[in-house]
């Protein structure tokens, strides 16, 4: 994709799933990708699986640390040079029915998802608008645009992501940088094999996800990591504050 080649991206949650998906095909682009994350032997996995004329680095910083995101930016800026693009895809979750959670998933749920969000914003993308340019990709849910049972806190902090992406477009359109969120349906990676190992649905839930998605399919980690690559190359200089599904039909907007 025009403009991917050579530039330094920061993928976030890179050990598995979309974040893993995502590093290998900016690699594949040429980019120069630097992969924070506090799951260190997947982050590592993942650069070595990577491959194409790009190359990749891991880090190991959690996303809600200041302090070591701050550290880790720049170790990759000292190795690399400026950072250019920001795919934020670090996310966790446990499905439980609200009523019967407790205030310290909340905090996990929350710290994770939406104060992660925040100091990666406030330390990568600082750098960013000082230079006048850049494209940030963060991956919500459509939870956060639809709801989902289970999932209410994690659905309150993903719709928290998409406010935050569309307010922050506005803020820093003025400054050369863009930002758009990516909302996944239903995909197989780690994060939504626990969710329904553990979800209050049984495993009947999988099978009915499938069965409501128009295309029939679950998504896979690689229908997601084309559309950020996408976004974050200069095909996608026209676009910002958007909220883009990738659900296989099963949210529409």
């Amino acid at each position: 994709m025009r403009g991917l080649e050579g530039r330094r991206v920061i993928v976030t949650g890179g050990a598995s799933g979309i974040g893993r998906a995502s590093v290998c095909r900016l690699v594949a682009e040429g980019c120069t990708v630097g992969i924070f994350d506090r799951n260190a032997a997947g982050a590592e996995e993942t650069a070595a699986l990577a491959a194409g004329p790009g190359r990749a680095a891991s880090y190991l910083v959690d996303v809600a640390d200041h302090a070591g995101v701050a550290a880790a930016l720049s170790r990759f800026e000292q190795d690399f040079g400026p950072v250019e693009g920001l795919a934020h895809i670090a996310g966790w979750d446990r499905p439980q029915l609200f009523l019967e959670t407790e205030p310290s998933l909340w905090d996990e749920v929350v710290r994770i998802n939406l104060y992660g969000t925040l100091v990666m914003h406030h330390v990568v993308v600082r750098g960013m608008a000082e230079r006048g340019a850049g494209r940030v990709v963060n991956v919500a849910s459509d939870a956060g645009r639809v709801g989902s049972s289970g999932e209410a806190v994690y659905a309150a902090c993903k719709g928290g992501v998409i406010a935050f992406t569309k307010t922050l477009a506005r803020e820093l359109a003025g400054r050369g940088v863009t930002l758009n969120t990516l909302c996944p349906g239903p995909t197989e990676t780690p994060l939504f094999s626990s969710f329904v190992q553990d979800s209050p649905f049984g495993a009947r839930l999988a099978e009915g996800i499938q069965r409501a998605i128009p295309l029939s399919r679950l998504g896979q980690p690689e229908d997601c990591a084309g559309m950020i690559a996408f976004l974050l190359s200069e095909d996608a200089a026209y676009i910002t504050g958007q909220t883009i599904s990738v659900s296989g039909g099963l949210t529409m907007q």
